[in-house]
């Protein structure tokens, strides 16, 4: 007769291929991270540089960068896409272009936290839509309880209502970024989809950039936005398409759900934007909204 007791020991010991998927997600979600610290202290740092030279042109230049730099290092073979790989990569450029000159321009008018706040009404809607239960509606209205509570402090509504405008605007891009992402990353090879998304974002974005700057580009600001362009968009968009490879969508979302945490805290040390209790509690509201919403669609 065999002996079985050692049978549970074995199973219990961990194997290579249990132990891969949970590096792999742990590398993801590092991935993530890195994603949504580069772009908040990246939008945090560029506002000298806005302000100096506007929002629409650095924009248009830092995609421009964005684009050559990725194009160079991954050299896409246009030659070889068809007609839904132009589709897709084309909507996800125009979505990029809408979402950061939207984002930008708003960051010139009303505070990082209300900008990253109102923006991440986006991926919030995208994740409501999912659960398809009336119940799901309790985390929009918490969320829009949070960016009402963002809104104010004691001296009354913070910042203009253009720029509220304007991170709706890019909200309504980051939603439609995030469905394109997933649906371009699964058609391209590699970083090949984003390559070419970035270059229909520069082209998008082009009209922008000269209708505030014409011909007459600065040097200072041409180089100003080489660097820019490194910490957003290039960096964030090649972390957040590798990271989605990586691990499920509903994860992904758990984790930059915590971003309007980090734009505020940017905001605060970057900027010198405050924090009064009435901010501290709409991020955290919004942040425990976006979380709820996307545990629901598990």
């Amino acid at each position: 007769m065999q002996d079985t007791t050692i049978k549970p020991a074995l199973n219990s010991v961990p194997t290579p291929a249990s132990v891969k998927p949970v590096s792999a997600a742990a590398g993801a979600a590092l991935l993530c991270v890195l994603s949504m610290s580069s772009v908040q202290f990246g939008a945090a740092l560029s506002a000298p540089t806005m302000a100096e030279y506007g929002s629409l042109s650095t924009t248009w230049l830092r995609l421009c960068w964005a684009a050559v730099v990725l194009a160079l290092l991954v050299r896409p073979r246009f030659f070889t896409y068809s007609r839904s790989h132009w589709l897709a990569a084309g909507a996800l450029g125009a979505a990029m272009a809408g979402m950061t000159l939207c984002f930008f321009a708003a960051l010139q008018r009303i505070p990082l936290g209300l900008a990253v706040a109102i923006d991440f009404l986006g991926p919030l809607a995208v994740a409501t839509f999912a659960v398809r239960r009336a119940r799901a509606l309790v985390w929009p209205a918490l969320a829009i309880a949070g960016v009402l509570l963002l809104s104010r402090d004691r001296a009354g509504w913070i910042g203009e209502p253009l720029g509220v405008l304007l991170a709706f605007g890019a909200a309504l891009g980051w939603g439609s970024y995030i469905v394109l992402m997933k649906k371009t990353g699964t058609l391209f090879a590699g970083l090949e989809g984003l390559s070419v998304s970035l270059i229909a974002a520069a082209l998008v974005a082009t009209p922008f950039g000269f209708a505030q700057s014409g011909i007459h580009i600065a040097a200072g600001q041409i180089a100003a936005t080489a660097g820019l362009a490194l910490l957003v968009p290039l960096l964030p968009y090649a972390l957040e398409m590798v990271a989605l490879r990586h691990m499920p969508a509903a994860s992904f979302g758990i984790l930059m759900s915590v971003e309007p945490a980090i734009g505020a805290l940017a905001g605060f040390v970057v900027l010198h934007q405050p924090m009064g209790v009435l901010q501290i509690a709409g991020t955290l509201l919004v942040v425990a909204a976006s979380v709820g919403a996307v545990v629901a669609t598990r």
